[in-house]
């Protein structure tokens, strides 16, 4: 918050520097004594009057606040991945996961929320998540936060119903959930047009997509103007919905939160396939890796409109074990990219639970 000290330290520096920058133009000593005392008298009643203005005061409040939040939460926002996970020695089955024990990190004070705390959070909120399986996972960890064990078994039978949208609306807190198939880039942009169109927007909206384009197209640079595409669709979009709130006639603007789960690491050994295994390379995986941070898509890569849930990095994290077809990881891989998103969630909306 600037006050009183910070004001009286930049006075004293222009009262300092002023008259000596004056004294190089040849002023008389006279000349210099008096503008140097009519400065320090203004500046000085400046300081000590500011704080009765409450408009000046609170508009320099406001200023320094707002770039020290945004500087706090890109910082916190580019730890969000510091993430290992913990494999019992006696059972490779068994892992957790914990942030890092790291200075930066703790400051940030990330937390994995459990079902009262994650449904406060979302509670009211339209979630949209859009993409292909790694999409499709991520829903399901999400929902698992969520729900209970009863209501997920139910929920499991048919958001996986292949190649199939889902949609549940969970009535105890209010929070809708629609999962769009949308394997390709290409859906994803007929995704957001349509939502233009309709003019009604989630509160998040998680994407996802590549894995797809991989194994049928293959061709990364096509990837890149897609996404390109997609790009600069969403930033037109954003800020997103006015409404007109109570009788006052003033207007809210509401702008989605916006992720993309990016694409895991691939182990080509254990892939299922020859096709697979042939198609879907390191060199393939980094030339569309590539193509994502050239398309500016993301905020972490290039200040785009996206933040990245890096499920590739988590996957890594995790290792070999965490996987059974070097495509799709356990559970508790997507579990962790739920809660990068949730902690991303409280850092963009100023919260603390």
């Amino acid at each position: 918050m600037v006050g009183g000290v910070q004001l009286g330290v930049l006075a004293a520096c222009v009262v300092l520097f002023v008259p000596m920058g004056m004294a190089g133009w040849h002023l008389s000593r006279n000349k210099m004594l008096f503008f140097s005392g009519a400065l320090f008298i203004t500046l000085a009643v400046g300081v000590h009057l500011t704080p009765y203005f409450p408009s000046i005061y609170d508009a320099l409040s406001s200023l320094s606040s707002s770039v020290d939040r945004t500087s706090s939460r890109d910082s916190c926002i580019s730890f969000l991945h510091d993430i290992s996970f913990l494999h019992k020695s006696d059972n490779y089955s068994s892992v957790d996961y914990a942030w890092a024990n790291s200075p930066p990190v703790l400051a940030c004070d990330f937390q994995r929320l459990g079902r009262s705390d994650a449904s406060d959070l979302l509670n009211g909120s339209w979630v949209v998540v859009a993409g292909d399986s790694q999409a499709r996972l991520m829903a399901l960890s999400l929902l698992s936060l969520v729900l209970d064990s009863d209501d997920m078994e139910v929920v499991k039978g048919d958001l996986f119903k292949r190649h199939s949208d889902y949609q549940i609306v969970m009535g105890q807190i209010g929070m809708k959930l629609d999962f769009i198939w949308a394997p390709y880039v290409a859906n994803l942009t007929g995704l957001m047009t349509e939502l233009k169109r309709n003019g009604n927007y989630p509160d998040v909206l998680v994407m996802g997509s590549g894995l797809w384009h991989m194994l049928h197209i293959t061709n990364s640079s096509d990837y890149g103007v897609s996404l390109q595409l997609l790009r600069n669709l969403v930033v037109s979009l954003a800020p997103i919905s006015p409404s007109l709130t109570g009788g006052s006639g003033s207007v809210s603007i509401r702008s989605p939160h916006f992720f993309w789960v990016g694409m895991p690491r691939l182990i080509n050994s254990m892939l299922n396939t020859e096709e697979k295994r042939v198609k879907m390379s390191d060199a393939m995986l980094s030339a569309y890796d590539r193509e994502l941070y050239q398309s500016k898509l993301l905020r972490q890569w290039g200040g785009g409109p996206l933040i990245l849930l890096d499920v590739e990095s988590l996957g890594r994290n995790c290792g070999t074990s965490c996987t059974v077809d070097g495509m799709h990881y356990d559970g508790i891989v997507y579990e962790a990219a739920v809660h990068v998103m949730l902690n991303a969630l409280l850092i963009e909306s100023h919260q603390k639970l």
